[in-house]
């Protein structure tokens, strides 16, 4: 059994519905729930629910910026150029504009987080498995 099992149902928010808008820029299975997206307001608010293992291509926000609220399971977040950091639920990360990065569930456990993100995604190459896989 993966650990954090109970994040699979949304922790704060619904884990939403299979995320097959955004499916090609992820290994493995998300689950996303819209919280704000109003054309009156610049940025967008979801809750993103990773299976154990999945993670999302790097990708560089232009024009903008993201910010993930940790609120469940255990996860990665990583910039290009430096070493991948471990996340837990409480933790904070601001991504600003240019920054080519990723982030993800661990191979064991579910991970949730709330992403505000202003800005258009550039989505890059996909994280190798051989870069996920060496992870501790």
């Amino acid at each position: 059994m993966a650990k954090h099992e109970e994040v699979k149902n949304g922790v704060i928010f619904p884990a939403g519905e299979k995320n097959e808008a955004f499916a090609q820029y992820f290994v493995g299975q998300s689950y996303l729930k819209s919280l704000v997206a109003d054309p009156k307001v610049n940025v967008g608010v979801g809750n993103v629910t990773f299976e154990p293992g999945c993670r999302n291509n790097w990708h560089i926000h232009r024009d903008g910026y993201q910010i993930l609220l940790v609120t469940g399971g255990e996860g990665w977040y990583q910039e290009e150029g430096k070493p991948a950091q471990f996340l837990k639920a409480g933790d904070v990360i601001v991504t600003h504009d240019g920054v080519k990065h990723w982030h993800g569930a661990t191979k064991d456990s579910w991970f949730e987080h709330i992403a505000i993100t202003a800005g258009k995604p550039e989505w890059v190459e996909p994280v190798s498995d051989e870069e996920y896989n060496k992870l501790k």
